[in-house]
């Protein structure tokens, strides 16, 4: 049976959409993914899709509350940003927390190329750091 993920940052726009996208790819035999945000931006910013588009994993995640996810039961949740780490609803304490921050590419400046490599590099760092500690948890 696979175990369930929450990914939670504040917009549910880009870190946390990306490491839904990636274990649902990389871990899918294993776990199951879902993401949400503590103040939703409504969008799943277009760099994500298209960073990770380049890596081969095609996204179709919408923008959603944490609310969505009130009477689901998950064995861990991630918070990817430190305003979402502080704000974790405590109702999402029943089951395994952990916070593996990343930089918000959303927050970029400079040119297009530039920006598209803070997002290239933050997927990256998801894939490697997320990825690596899923695998290391002890089976359920």
């Amino acid at each position: 049976m696979k175990r369930k993920v929450l990914f939670l940052c504040t917009g549910n726009s880009c870190r946390s959409q990306m490491a839904e996208a990636i274990v649902n790819f990389d871990l899918r035999n294993n776990w199951e993914a879902f993401s949400g945000g503590t103040r939703p931006a409504g969008f799943v910013h277009p760099l994500a899709l298209a960073a990770l588009a380049e890596a081969g994993i095609h996204h179709q995640g919408r923008s959603k509350s944490v609310d969505e996810f009130r009477q689901t039961e998950f064995d861990l949740v991630v918070t990817v940003c430190d305003s979402a780490a502080e704000e974790c609803p405590v109702w999402l304490g029943k089951g395994r927390r952990l916070h593996i921050g990343f930089t918000d590419p959303a927050r970029a400046t400079g040119t297009d190329a530039l920006v598209m490599e803070v997002f290239r590099s933050v997927r990256d760092d998801i894939r490697r750091r997320v990825v690596t500690a899923l695998e290391a948890l002890p089976a359920a």
